[in-house]
């Protein structure tokens, strides 16, 4: 977003800003508005990586704090000490292969998380005397909608709820959280919901990033049921403009679906990246990639299709995803290449025992 000189500084408190998506952000915000005091909240938890962070180490106005969202009297304190106007609310447990093994954890911390955040941001709106400028933005997914047929329109902002997962019904209780508090107290949340994410910091048991290291690695390139899923891939970094732009322009109240255009069958999402690792990875052990892919037994309750309709947030806020899938597969995949010093640490005896019980089967 580009930096008006009539802009009122904000200072924003990132919850999960050394996940992937929330690291993303905070570079884009730290870039985007140097003069803003930024605070980052992460548990740092398996996925959680403050290497994510590097760069911005030696950064004045950004300061890092390792604890849990359901703290209350940690994020009373943030927020108070600071001085803060704005939340970008990522922390999320994230996987659905994880939920079903252990949904306990989802529940913690998307629903009991969200709703202590949104306590304390009360407390401490009240305390400001309710400026409308203020802003809590909570980032959430399209997988709240369930699942859509082949010939389904696409998910819109009013599209039921139906979530068919531990990790999706966990997400839903905490938008209608943040729906509530909008509309009980009047406070200024915003709800965004967004296809599937893919770029760099992207933690190696999500689709993307375990196929471009797998085929580093010469192992099997694991493919649940026909492959014929379909997701709508939006690159991180378009994501990252949406939400800049919903924090500034946004109406409070309202939801804004953030799609990337890009419906792709997991199948045919593989093959591209065997191509791409084919020919930008000249020391593949495995050649032709697409040799290593494994078709395995299917996801618990796998939903079959999600499609955004972004059209509002086009209409009414003026984003339209730049990234198209190709060059965003591109770079995602030069990116691992040039960052293994990155990835090769995270595949540890915990990831490996973790991997085994979800694609052994």
């Amino acid at each position: 977003m580009q930096q008006d000189s009539n802009r009122t500084p904000r200072k924003i408190l990132i919850t999960g800003g050394a996940g992937f998506i929330g690291s993303n952000f905070v570079h884009h915000w730290c870039k985007s508005y140097p003069s803003d005091r930024v605070v980052v909240l992460d548990a740092l938890t398996y996925a959680g990586n403050k290497l994510n962070l590097a760069s911005l180490e030696s950064n004045p106005n950004l300061k890092f704090v390792q604890g849990d969202i359901c703290d209350r009297t940690l994020v009373d304190n943030l927020l108070e000490s600071e001085d803060l106007d704005t939340v970008a609310h990522f922390a999320a447990e994230s996987h659905v292969d994880r939920s079903i093994l252990g949904p306990g954890a989802f529940v913690q911390t998307n629903v009991v998380g969200t709703f202590t955040l949104l306590e304390a941001f009360r407390q401490r709106w009240n305390k400001r005397e309710q400026p409308q400028s203020d802003c809590f933005l909570h980032v959430s997914t399209d997988e709240v909608y369930g699942s859509l047929e082949a010939d389904d329109p696409a998910f819109t902002e009013t599209t039921p709820y139906t979530p068919n997962s531990p990790y999706s019904a966990s997400k839903a209780g905490s938008d209608h959280l943040a729906r509530a508090y909008f509309h009980t107290y009047g406070m200024p949340t915003i709800i965004t919901n967004c296809s599937n994410n893919y770029g760099p910091y992207h933690f190696p048991e999500k689709l993307i990033p375990l196929m471009c290291i797998n085929i580093l690695l010469g192992k099997p390139l694991p493919v649940y049921g026909d492959g014929q899923n379909i997701r709508d891939w939006l690159f991180v970094e378009d994501h990252c403009r949406a939400l800049d732009i919903v924090i500034h322009r946004g109406k409070p109240g309202e939801t804004y679906n953030v799609g990337g255009n890009n419906e792709v069958k997991n199948i045919d999402l593989v093959k591209q990246l065997c191509e791409l690792m084919d020919e930008l990875a000249p020391d593949l052990p495995v050649r032709p990639a697409k040799k290593l892919i494994t078709f395995v037994k299917d996801r618990a309750g796998h939903d079959r299709r999600y499609a955004i309709d972004a059209s509002k947030i086009k209409r009414e806020l003026g984003w339209t995803p730049q990234e198209t899938v190709a060059g965003g597969l591109r770079r995602t995949v030069e990116w691992y290449l040039a960052n293994r010093d990155w990835w090769q640490p995270l595949l540890s005896d915990e990831y490996k025992s973790y991997y085994q019980k979800v694609y052994s089967k």
